[in-house]
């Protein structure tokens, strides 16, 4: 990963809640162009703060970045509001999918485009693009999305961010709550869009297994820090990623409680 293609660089940040709560402590990675970067890890590991801190969405929860940069194309960008942040091309999708339930799926769809300012016909262009890379919905695309399945509104929230044509889009905990048939589609369609689009993706994701099929590279966040980085291939290969994440050791499968119970210490902490 060369400083020339990098389209993101976290730099050592720290985030606080409340002005007392210390969330993430020195937090550094970098997302280089059209690449996808997973951030793994537990419930509670900081991933999620992560992406609000790219996306400055802390202020909502009364969180901020209180030491480190953050820069996008080597922008300083902790200042910039969401808005400012979609109109340079990056959106997240948040977790719990949060469609507008009274809304259709496409008008759902078309509220992605209201920073858009290349008139209908663009947006008309994108919007078949959307339903060429996720055709349920073109299917369902009359239906209140409070009446779709799960998988339904996953897409159409990935959908509602594509449709302001951004380059990088940030992805939190896309397959929480989805079938494994669904997770495996959502996640094909994201590596779609990377390698036809050169759409970048920053994703959270506790399915460790699933984020390292699809993903270039990834970061392992525990309590707030990066204690294992790597690239995709080699974590997925990696002896403790298998134990600790993939309920695998050299013994074969474990059991969750023997997982979650740790049999051997972790060696980065050691």
């Amino acid at each position: 990963m060369t400083n020339a293609n990098i389209i993101l660089n976290v730099n050592s940040i720290e985030v606080i809640y409340n002005h007392v709560i210390l969330v993430l402590k020195g937090v550094s990675f970098a997302v280089p162009e059209r690449g996808i970067v997973a951030l793994l890890g537990g419930n509670g590991a900081g991933k999620t703060t992560t992406l609000r801190a790219v996306s400055n969405l802390l202020a909502g929860e009364r969180g901020a970045v209180t030491k480190g940069s953050i820069e996008l194309r080597g922008e300083r960008i902790e200042s910039l509001t969401p808005a400012d942040l979609v109109k340079r091309g990056v959106i997240q999708v948040m977790e719990g999918r949060h469609c507008f339930g009274h809304l259709t799926v496409e008008e759902n769809l078309l509220t992605g485009s209201y920073t858009r300012s290349d008139g209908k016909a663009a947006v008309a262009a994108t919007l078949e693009k959307v339903y060429n890379y996720f055709p349920r919905l073109k299917t369902r695309r009359s239906s209140q999305a409070a009446y779709t399945s799960g998988g339904e509104q996953q897409m159409t929230a990935i959908g509602r961010a594509l449709m302001a044509n951004p380059n990088m889009v940030l992805l939190d905990e896309p397959s929480m709550g989805l079938a494994p048939q669904i997770v495996d589609e959502v996640f094909s369609i994201v590596k779609d869009l990377n390698q036809k689009e050169g759409v970048t993706f920053l994703l959270a994701e506790q399915n460790t297994n699933m984020a390292l099929r699809y993903a270039d590279f990834g970061y392992i966040l525990e309590n707030g820090r990066v204690v294992m980085e790597g690239q995709a291939e080699d974590l997925r290969n990696n002896e403790d990623v298998k134990e600790f994440y993939l309920g695998l050791s050299s013994a074969g499968r474990k059991s969750f409680r023997e997982v979650k119970h740790y049999r051997r210490r972790k060696r980065w902490l050691a």
